[in-house]
């Protein structure tokens, strides 16, 4: 059988990690699930919360370093055929998981987007951050000539082999905006499924700012011109 790596980028998510892995273990797939934790240097007791967990591996950076060192740590660590980033915060739903690695198990795709902009069910919040991230993935449609319709979402997943030959160097969120530059230069096949979103607001924990889309926009500008 066929193995699943599912990397889970975690700072400061005492209050949800355990029912995202709950939600990551019950939900049926066709393939064997390895499951990859990145304690990002959490102060709130999340790494005392991962301690004792028989069916995730735990890897813990002493100090926060962003969601893109985090997922670079789980990435070298990976060691599936199928590689896809689980936020921990719930705001996206392990049931959308079959839908989303569909393509990438048939053949058709080498990276699949799950679009929150698609017709999925989603929390009604934050107009400027959906109008920042409408704007941000029209840039990127842009520069490097494809028709996405949410960049920014937090759910990608790859055929292993074509994300872990990509040189990923971005800090914190603009890993988005990279993978995204990275993968459409390498003219990847692209598909985007729509997903759900229960979005959270900054007093329930959302950490994105607006400078993480100044680094959103400093990387679509950048990697158009270096590899």
């Amino acid at each position: 059988m066929k193995k699943l790596s599912i990397l889970i980028p975690v700072y400061n998510e005492k209050a949800t990690i355990l029912e995202i892995l709950r939600r990551v273990r019950d939900t049926p797939l066709p393939l064997e699930k390895e499951i990859l934790i990145v304690d990002d240097g959490s102060t709130d007791g999340t790494a005392e919360t991962l301690k004792g967990l028989r069916d995730a591996r735990v890897l813990a950076h002493s100090a926060n370093q962003g969601k893109a060192a985090a997922i670079r740590t789980a990435l070298k660590a990976a060691t599936g055929d199928f590689i896809l980033i689980q936020d921990a915060d719930l705001e996206y739903d392990p049931r959308d998981l079959p839908a989303l690695l569909e393509p990438l198990l048939d053949g058709r795709a080498e990276v699949v987007y799950g679009s929150r902009f698609l017709g999925g069910p989603h929390r009604v919040l934050l107009f400027w951050h959906y109008l920042g991230n409408r704007l941000f993935t029209l840039l990127a449609n842009i520069l490097y000539d494809v028709n996405l319709s949410d960049m920014g979402t937090g759910y990608k997943a790859f055929v292993a082999r074509a994300v872990k030959d990509i040189p990923l160097t971005s800090q914190r969120f603009g890993i988005e905006a990279e993978i995204t530059a990275k993968v459409s230069k390498k003219m990847l096949r692209i598909y985007e499924v729509p997903i759900s979103y229960s979005g959270r607001t900054y007093a329930e924990g959302k950490k994105i700012t607006w400078r993480d889309g100044l680094s959103y926009l400093w990387c679509l500008l950048k990697y158009r011109v270096l590899d």
